[in-house]
């Protein structure tokens, strides 16, 4: 019997709370409420309640109905690498660390989301690091999350 509510209880958790694990939520979206879409045309701008969808199991807020219907015919494209969380951190620290909605960049037709506060900004570790090495190992890192 005790087997038995453990699985259940397991199975609760992975079914309300398991989609949610690998997304960065804070202020209850992915990126902070920025529109995803936004990022490809090179701005980064703020989503309104009005326009919001799920995905995936967390929400995604958009500046206008035109943005909230291009994320619904591709989602995947849209989509912060690493969940929204750090890319600098995940790659050089295997870490999950909040960021800035406004620094991010597009690379290959991705998008990717940092941390710039108080006088650190890792986009510009990542770009004057290595970033495609970086990147080979965040995807690393972030696939053991994944597991």
């Amino acid at each position: 019997m005790k087997q038995i509510a453990i699985l259940l209880t397991l199975l609760i958790s992975t079914v309300f709370y398991g989609q949610e694990k690998d997304y960065n939520t804070k202020k209850g979206y992915v990126a902070e409420g920025y529109d995803v879409v936004s990022y490809f045309d090179n701005k980064a701008e703020e989503g309104k309640k009005e326009f919001t969808t799920t995905y995936d199991g967390v929400k995604f807020k958009f500046v206008s109905k035109q943005h909230l219907e291009t994320f619904k015919k591709d989602p995947k494209k849209y989509v912060p690498q690493y969940g929204g969380w750090c890319a600098y951190a995940i790659g050089a620290n295997n870490t999950k660390y909040d960021i800035n909605p406004k620094t991010f960049e597009i690379r290959d037709g991705k998008l990717y989301l940092f941390y710039n506060s108080w006088g650190t900004n890792t986009l510009s570790k990542w770009k004057d690091g290595n970033p495609e090495k970086l990147k080979k190992q965040a995807d690393l890192n972030w696939s053991k999350y994944k597991e």
